[in-house]
């Protein structure tokens, strides 16, 4: 018997964790309405939720684990700056809870990762 809900396997692989969380970031927004005082943070939280994986990537290429780390921070600050454009968005589904939850993890992803990296 299938589940109806298809709930797919959470992703372990961070580099894809973090594209599919821009990805639905970015399907999330497509989904709220376009009034002209939301776009600004519509930007925002476009920005920071690109940014989460971007700087992952970088982090991961670094030259040195100075740069890791701080590549990693900004990846827990981007994080949790989305977390905080989500919230200020006056909008409740079950599609946003679900993003800030995932933000939250990842954010707690990358502080681990920072502690054990130090």
């Amino acid at each position: 018997m299938q589940n109806s809900n298809h709930i797919k396997p959470k992703v372990f692989n961070l580099e894809e964790r973090t594209y599919r969380f821009a990805k639905n970031i970015r399907d999330f927004i497509k989904s709220l309405d376009k009034k002209f005082e939301n776009i600004d943070d519509y930007k925002q939280l476009l920005r920071s939720s690109g940014s989460i994986g971007a700087n992952y990537i970088e982090a991961n290429e670094s030259l040195s684990k100075k740069d890791f780390l701080m590549r990693m921070k900004i990846s827990r600050k981007e994080a949790k700056e989305t977390i905080y454009w989500l919230k200020l968005i006056n909008f409740s589904n079950a599609m946003k809870e679900r993003l800030i939850n995932e933000a939250i993890e990842l954010m707690k992803i990358f502080g681990s990762i920072i502690t054990k990296s130090q």
